[in-house]
């Protein structure tokens, strides 16, 4: 495919500046495919083992409350409250609010404060009940 000289290339990357906007759009994508890939894979690992018995179950959770399996829970948890906290932002601006540059920018820096909140209070909840 020849490229025509005569047509400007797109100038996106000339004239965007990076914003928490354009952050938050790509975490969207990111935790998207990070709870589906991973969390499905966590979610039959532990189903597998829960149907295999006693050991198969101690195995699974002798690695899920390692210090690897913590953070990778730890991990998901938070890809859950910033996929769904980004989820409700674009609730919101699909009808039609919010699009403002400053209420977007406030917005997307909310979703991703709220996730960091929301995953610190439900690990230290779930860490202090031991």
């Amino acid at each position: 495919m020849s490229r025509n000289p005569s047509r400007p290339l797109s100038p996106h990357l000339s004239i965007w500046r990076w914003g928490p906007h354009m952050l938050v759009s790509i975490l969207h994508r990111v935790t998207g495919a990070a709870l589906t890939i991973a969390g499905m894979a966590l979610l039959c690992w532990w189903l597998i083992a829960i149907a295999a018995g006693p050991e198969a179950y101690a195995t699974f959770s002798a690695v899920a409350t390692s210090p690897l399996g913590l953070l990778v829970l730890i991990g998901l948890s938070w890809a859950f409250f910033q996929h769904s906290f980004s989820g409700l932002r674009h609730l919101v601006m699909d009808i039609g609010a919010g699009f403002e540059l400053k209420t977007s920018k406030n917005t997307a820096i909310a979703t991703i404060v709220a996730s960091l909140i929301a995953t610190v209070a439900l690990w230290a909840t779930l860490l202090g009940a031991k």
